[in-house]
């Protein structure tokens, strides 16, 4: 390893980590400027978030949304591509899941998840398809395209649910609920077997260990297979994936679709297991967190995690911040833009000073 680089630990633990402290010290002093105490804020966000199984529920399911659109993001990250349009894939594979259970009945929940997590992928990946082959065989530049395709999404969503799948007499755009009969265990249902007390309002479910499972399978696909191999050998120098034989069209294509079919993937858990129905604030702009979530976990299937559940305490805290106090619930949106803006945009101003500091570590050695 050059002299020059960050230990590799210190790149995926202290990096973030400091970015993160700075992101929060600058969002305790504007709190402070509004006229209000940083310290019992922080209380009643960790009160929330993680004082009790009911704020647990709730930390957990937005946990699980923000892994798997972060998954999608670091997916395509690791072929150097920006794929921001999780959120619009997502809209489409709540689509995909609102057909097959409305339209199909499923004798019980598990083969209606089965069907939920199928359709969802194939919607989000078809819809991830198109800008994909547009960056493949014309150039079109996925950032672009991407963005204008949430765009589109939301649109098309919007007309369907207004048109097409509304209820008869119903004024709400959206569709009607789904069996009871397959509505998801939640995570109290998986535990009280066990002896174990956990709040039956927290929405959390068990699209939980299949989101885990995604970010397991995702990193053997990255690290243990050919697929994977010339995914991260394109991002690194496409130039030299071409020299050693690798189609950048294959690989473009098949990284949007796989990125594509995890965040139409997370619909199953915002439209399934909450709701019960599908309606047109189902993602909550999850999409658009994942990018953050892929940021700050070094696009790793496995940095993602940590990532994803501190967006979820975000979430959850923020609400509860803002019923207790006067603090807007904007201002967790601002938390969130901090912490964007400093593991991402700003994240070499902290690199480059840790990185000269264990150079100088090494020179008194």
């Amino acid at each position: 390893m050059s002299t020059r680089r960050l230990p590799h630990w210190a790149d995926v633990t202290l990096v973030p980590l400091i970015s993160l402290l700075i992101a929060f010290a600058i969002s305790a002093l504007v709190i402070l400027a509004i006229g209000e105490d940083p310290w019992e804020a922080t209380r009643l966000m960790v009160q929330g978030a993680l004082g009790s199984t009911y704020g647990w529920g709730y930390t957990l399911y937005y946990t699980t949304n923000f892994l798997l659109t972060g998954l999608a993001v670091s997916i395509a990250f690791q072929a150097r591509l920006f794929n921001i349009g999780g959120e619009g894939q997502a809209l489409l594979g709540g689509l995909g899941v609102a057909l097959v259970l409305l339209f199909v009945p499923w004798p019980n929940w598990w083969t209606a998840i089965l069907a939920a997590i199928a359709a969802s992928a194939v919607f989000g990946a078809a819809w991830a398809a198109i800008p994909g082959y547009l960056q493949a065989k014309r150039g079109s530049h996925i950032v672009i395209t991407t963005i204008m395709f949430n765009f589109i999404a939301f649109s098309l969503l919007n007309y369907i649910l207004s048109h097409v799948l509304r209820p008869q007499g119903s004024m709400d755009p959206a569709t009607a609920r789904f069996s009871n009969d397959i509505r998801l265990p939640r995570i109290a249902d998986i535990l009280e077997p066990l002896g174990i007390e956990f709040s039956r309002s927290g929405p959390a479910n068990v699209m939980l260990f299949v989101a885990l499972l995604a970010c397991l399978l995702a990193w053997v696909m990255l690290w243990r297979t050919r697929l994977g191999f010339s995914i991260r050998a394109f991002g690194q120098s496409e130039p030299a994936a071409h020299y050693a034989g690798i189609s950048s069209v294959r690989i473009v294509m098949l990284t949007m679709l796989i990125s594509g079919a995890l965040a139409g993937m997370m619909a199953v858990n915002s439209v399934m297991g909450g709701p019960q129905r599908l309606v047109m604030n189902a993602v909550e702009g999850a999409g658009f967190i994942g990018i953050a979530v892929a940021l700050m976990g070094r696009s790793h299937p496995f940095g993602i995690i940590p990532a994803a559940l501190l967006f979820g305490f975000l979430y959850q805290g923020g609400s509860e911040l803002a019923i207790e106090t006067s603090i807007p619930r904007e201002m967790i949106i601002i938390i969130q833009a901090l912490v964007i803006l400093f593991t991402g945009a700003l994240d070499n101003m902290v690199r480059a000073p840790l990185t000269a500091a264990f150079v100088a570590m090494r020179g008194r050695r």
